[in-house]
């Protein structure tokens, strides 16, 4: 039986129904013409080509479901391992009774939270009215009293996201000469309209939370406090040109790194639609998502513009000590993320090869459980020597005893699927497997590379904070408002993996601007307390 590809044109032939009928009552009876020969292998070749638009259609489907359905691709959510665990199970072998079999084991980390979890609140001390340390007991008259641990209770108001105070200074003049006295204004007030706090917060609002200018404008209208969309930008270009220069400290940084992480998603600029020249065949702007691991720590950086991934690894290279070797470089396999002129050691990402075998499961549930359950394996042994800090090499070693039995497996099934003829190649099955056998040594680098890492999904979350601003405000203005969101979003992610406070870092930095511009490596997320610590001026 000839097998046809999904990209292969079915010419139409016209047949009626009654033509059809004729053409059944010729096959009973065993008396074809020439012509039916050349029919039915026209509703052969259709068959398979309806049999493949269906199956596409179906997997557009599931793409939908999972938008509204299963937000993860874990191995316990698509291969529903707890339902099958359960029905394997007799009533009897699991020790519980009915009733307590039904209870739903209580997930770690929900319920309520404890008074600790409240960081943010200010505390204050409320003496008891009547008694005091070391007094007489007012019950049994005879016994002193002593202090216990305070019961705490919570307390939780509502008020905007930007508050301020209006300070109402006293006039008074003289009636013989005209003089005026005005009250001096306190010092908490400090010197400018806008605190430091101020652009800390707007900046978290809007680049780390997708908050529109516009929007804010609008909430902060019904607390009869007035924020124009115009001063909340004059007030974020005040606050970047106090803190870019712990950014350029972190290109500098980041380009030093050993694992150097990368990938892009689309943004609009309009100013590049309007302002594009006639000649310009680029005509996409995009945003890339660097991450690079130096030592224990990870930083993270944004860049929005035409240059595609790959360009914007190749000028953060620029940077790199020559005396360095190549960086380990993790990306899916889109050509567009290689850095033409700098070498680095190739790795591809794993997850994007699974990704594609996750999508097929409901319609070859043999085959993609099979990659996904040893798949599954070799992330529990990666989660187990992350577990027992392994060091490069032990790490390595681990997986070449654990992993590389696994990973061969699977790489001598999918060579059996293809050359054996039993999956067709153009099938989306056939395509996933050839997809993960033509990229298998660059996703297989674990195997054979010291701190080579198994997949992007790093890179991946962090893009989500550009597509969480895409959604929001579906364009920057100009260029120039895109290098400013790159700024606050490279500073604000690489403080929350640094497990740094990211308003109080901006806030430190605004105070302390003429520091920041002089010497930007002491003012880092992870050493800015140790100079603060140092210093006077806060």
């Amino acid at each position: 039986m000839s097998k046809t590809s999904g990209r292969e044109k079915v010419e139409a032939i016209e047949i009626t129904d009654q033509e059809a009928e004729e053409l059944l009552c010729r096959v009973e009876s065993k008396e074809l013409t020439t012509q039916d020969y050349e029919t039915i292998k026209w509703l052969i070749k259709v068959y398979f080509w309806l049999n493949r638009m269906v199956e596409k259609k179906k997997l557009s489907i599931k793409r939908l479901k999972r938008v509204f359905g299963i937000k993860t691709e874990k191995s316990k959510d698509i291969l529903k391992e707890d339902e099958l665990k359960e029905e394997e199970k007799a009533p009897e072998e699991t020790g519980l009774e009915e009733s307590e079999s039904s209870g739903k084991k209580k997930t770690k980390g929900h319920g309520r939270n404890g008074v600790s979890a409240y960081s943010g609140l200010e505390h204050k001390e409320v003496p008891h009215p009547e008694v005091t340390v070391g007094g007489i007991c007012p019950d049994c008259e005879k016994g002193k009293l002593y202090e216990l641990k305070p019961s705490r209770v919570v307390r939780i108001n509502s008020q905007p996201l930007i508050s301020g105070k209006v300070y109402n200074l006293q006039k008074l003049r003289c009636k013989l000469c005209n003089k005026v006295f005005t009250a001096p204004l306190p010092a908490e007030a400090g010197n400018e309209k806008y605190s430091e706090e101020t652009g800390s917060m707007l900046a978290l609002l809007k680049y780390d939370n997708g908050f529109p200018f516009n929007r804010l404008k609008n909430f902060q209208n019904n607390f009869g406090i007035p924020l124009p969309s115009s001063t909340q930008w004059e007030i974020i270009e005040q606050t970047v040109n106090r803190v870019y220069p712990v950014h350029t400290e972190l290109i500098r940084i980041a380009a030093q790194g050993e694992v150097i992480y990368n990938d892009d998603t689309p943004v609009k600029i309009l100013s590049h639609i309007k302002e594009k020249k006639e000649g310009v065949t680029r005509k996409s702007t995009y945003t890339t998502g660097i991450i690079s691991k130096v030592g224990n720590r990870l930083i993270v950086l944004y860049f929005s513009g035409e240059n595609h991934a790959g360009e914007n690894l190749c000028k953060l290279l620029q940077n790199r000590a020559r005396k360095l070797g190549p960086p380990i470089q993790m990306c899916d396999g889109l050509s567009r993320n290689l850095p033409k002129g700098f070498k680095t050691i190739l790795v591809n990402c794993l997850c994007h090869g699974r990704r594609k075998f996750v999508e097929l499961y409901d319609s070859f549930e043999p085959e993609c459980r099979m990659v996904i359950e040893g798949l599954k394996e070799v992330y529990h042994n990666e989660e187990f020597a992350q577990e027992m800090q392994m060091s490069p090499a032990q790490r390595l070693q681990f997986h070449q005893e654990k992993s590389k039995p696994v990973m061969d497996h699977l790489k001598n099934w999918m060579d059996q699927q293809i050359e054996g003829n039993i999956v067709e190649p153009n099938s989306s099955l056939g395509e996933a497997i050839n997809y993960m056998r033509k990229r298998w040594e660059l996703m297989t680098g674990f195997l054979y590379i010291e701190n080579a890492p198994l997949d992007n999904n790093i890179t991946e979350r962090a893009l989500k904070k550009a597509i969480l601003n895409r959604k929001n405000a579906y364009f920057y203005k100009t260029e120039i408002g895109a290098e400013i969101g790159d700024i606050f979003i490279s500073l604000i992610q690489t403080c929350i993996q640094a497990k740094v406070n990211a308003f109080e870092y901006l806030t430190v930095l605004q105070k302390n601007a003429i520091s920041v511009l002089e010497k930007p490596a002491n003012w880092l997320p992870w050493n800015y307390k140790e100079t603060l610590a140092s210093q006077t001026i806060v």
